[in-house]
C-alpha cells in the first residue's frame, strides 16, 4: 500500500513512442489510468505529430511535461518512456535533477531508425549515459531492436537491462495491454519487471 506522504510528493511521468495516440488497448494509457485510480500524480502527453515527429518538437514538449508533473521541481518524478521516447529521453535528458528514476522499455535501434523516412532525423541524436537511476526493458526478438538492448544500449550506455522472453516491441500486438509487474516497479523500484502470462510472441 502506498503511504498518503510519497504519493503527493511524487509524480509519473509517461512518454509514447511513433505513430502512438494513446490507444486504450496499450500498456501505457492502463498504467496512466491505474496510477491515478490510487492517487498518483500522472501526466501522460500526446506528443505532437506522433505520426510525423520532429525532434526538437518532441524534446520541447517532453522539456514542458516534466515541468509540469514536477510541479515546477516540487515533486520526484518517476519517468516511463517507450519505444521513440526512449530515444529522445536519452538525448535530451531534460531538467534531471527533478527526477527520481527512469524506465525505458523497447528502445529503438538507430539503424532502424534510419531506415524509416520519417524518423531518420532520431537516428542521429548522440545517445548518452544518463546520471538518474535508469533501467532498460526489451523483449528479445523486438523487431526494433534486432541486436538486443543490452548490446545495443545497456553495455555501451552502462545501463541495467531486464530481457522479456517472446515479447515483440512490449506494445499490445505482441501482449502487453495491462501489465502488472510493471505497474508494480512504478510503486516500488525493488520489484522486478516481469513478461504477461499469456503474451503473443
Amino acid at each position: 500500500m502506498v503511504s498518503r506522504d510519497a504519493s503527493e510528493s511524487r509524480a509519473f511521468l509517461v512518454l509514447h513512442g511513433y505513430d502512438n495516440f494513446r490507444p486504450a488497448g496499450h500498456w501505457q494509457h492502463h498504467l496512466a489510468a491505474e496510477l491515478g485510480e490510487r492517487g498518483e500524480r500522472v501526466v501522460y502527453p500526446q506528443l505532437p505529430e506522433a505520426d510525423a515527429p520532429q525532434v526538437d518538437a518532441w524534446a520541447d514538449a517532453v522539456a514542458r511535461a516534466l515541468a509540469e508533473a514536477s510541479d515546477d521541481g516540487r515533486r520526484r518524478v518517476i519517468v516511463v518512456c517507450h519505444s521513440l521516447a526512449c530515444i529522445v529521453w536519452l538525448a535530451a535528458r531534460p531538467a534531471e535533477d527533478t527526477v527520481e528514476r527512469v524506465l525505458l522499455v523497447a528502445p529503438p535501434e538507430p539503424d532502424v531508425l534510419a531506415g524509416i523516412d520519417a524518423l531518420t532525423a532520431f537516428a542521429a541524436l548522440p545517445l548518452t549515459t544518463p546520471s538518474t537511476p535508469t533501467l532498460l526493458v526489451g523483449s528479445d526478438n523486438d523487431p526494433y531492436s534486432p541486436h538486443g538492448v543490452a548490446a545495443s544500449f545497456g553495455e555501451p550506455l552502462d545501463i541495467p537491462v531486464t530481457v522479456i522472453p517472446n515479447g515483440g516491441h512490449l506494445e499490445p500486438g505482441a501482449g502487453y495491454g495491462r501489465w502488472p509487474s510493471l505497474l508494480e516497479w512504478c510503486l516500488d523500484a525493488t520489484t522486478a519487471i516481469g513478461p504477461n502470462r499469456g503474451a503473443a510472441g
